[in-house]
């Protein structure tokens, strides 16, 4: 084994993911128990500053590896496994094209299937990209992700070049994506800005976030607008990320009182709508664009998801409205002004969330 330190820098390939994946991906012989121990003791380090097993990492930043460690290199991508799909799976991933170039191809992915896998995640979109590979040519490779539950617009690459051009253009913020959301209820302002932190949630394992209004908290803001309103159940929105937090759209809904409709896993009992309404998550990244390797931009639509869909026409709103307004249009035109408002609103409610706990207690 190697008694140097090594240094490896992070591919494109591996742009978002955790820490301890890209062990896994690259350095298999590294046990996630020796992964454990060097950051616990310091030598596992990310440009230079101490680093966990569940820290993101971005593509060119530099991995110190520590001696005793796996002494094969990270796998070129050429050498990676491809994966045997049935005809079934290969047709079900070629469904979900909405356009495609030499450079990329952008899916309406559905809800319900992760784009990467995990420990307990064997179905997933990144494993049927194999189904894209044309013949003499790359495996596709994602450039950014939507949520498990999320569902329309995703990117993927298609040569190393242009997995480079767009990974720089999802982490500078350049690219811009609207999403769709029925939310609960109906937000007090009708068009605004949340600039509200975002952190781990103590307890869940990183696996929720919440609004940390401390040092620790990471800048997050959502422009949102409300395109049409079902009297006061409901409301349709338009969601632009500003940002790119985990969550964000969800954490930052439900901090202003209204969570997305479905999703109990922020809002609980209310992020659901009586009768026959879907209990799915109601988020659609409805819009991409984003700059094109070549020259000009990729801009594209996702249709609507079925449960999605049904719960328009359910609450009667008119899917031809959302789409009226350019991208550059719904800038937010007063910034300052947007986030008082949206700090005060979502303080408001986290306020009275409170005396409704205390009352409650007091009841018993």
């Amino acid at each position: 084994m190697s008694e140097q330190v090594r240094s490896f820098t992070v591919a494109p390939d591996d742009d978002g993911i955790r820490l301890d994946r890209w062990f896994k991906r690259n350095l298999p012989g590294a046990s996630f128990g020796q992964v454990s121990r060097w950051a616990r003791t310091g030598q596992l380090r990310v440009d230079g500053k101490r680093a966990a097993p569940g820290d993101r990492v971005l593509a060119g930043q530099i991995i110190r590896v520590p001696p005793q460690g796996e002494e094969a290199a990270p796998a070129a991508p050429s050498q990676r496994k491809h994966e045997t799909l049935t005809e079934d799976e290969i047709e079900f991933v070629r469904g979900l094209v909405i356009e495609q170039d030499p450079a990329g191809i952008v899916l309406n992915k559905p809800p319900g299937l992760a784009t990467q896998g995990g420990t307990k995640t064997k179905d997933h979109l990144d494993r049927l990209l194999d189904g894209l590979v044309e013949e003499g040519a790359a495996r596709p490779k994602l450039v950014h992700r939507l949520d498990k539950d999320t569902s329309g617009a995703l990117l993927v690459a298609r040569t190393p070049r242009a997995a480079a051009f767009f990974s720089k253009n999802f982490s500078g913020r350049t690219a811009r994506k609207v999403y769709w959301a029925i939310v609960t209820g109906v937000p007090a302002v009708e068009d605004g800005l949340i600039d509200l932190p975002l952190a781990k949630q103590p307890g869940t394992g990183g696996e929720k976030m919440h609004v940390e209004d401390g040092e620790g908290g990471q800048i997050a803001r959502t422009r949102y607008r409300v395109i049409e309103r079902a009297g006061n159940r409901a409301a349709w929105v338009e969601l632009q990320p500003l940002t790119g937090r985990t969550h964000q759209l969800r954490v930052h809904m439900l901090a202003i009182g209204h969570p997305i409709l479905g999703d109990g896993k922020y809002g609980g009992q209310e992020a659901f709508l009586t009768g026959a309404i879907s209990r799915k998550l109601h988020l659609l990244a409805r819009r991409l664009r984003i700059d094109h390797p070549d020259g000009g931009r990729i801009d594209v639509t996702a249709e609507l998801p079925e449960h999605f869909a049904a719960t328009m026409a359910s609450l009667g709103f008119d899917p031809a409205l959302g789409d009226a307004l350019e991208l550059d249009e719904v800038q937010p035109p007063t910034r300052e002004q947007q986030k008082a408002k949206a700090r005060a609103h979502a303080k408001q409610v986290r306020k009275g969330r409170r005396g409704e706990r205390r009352n409650r207690g007091r009841a018993r």
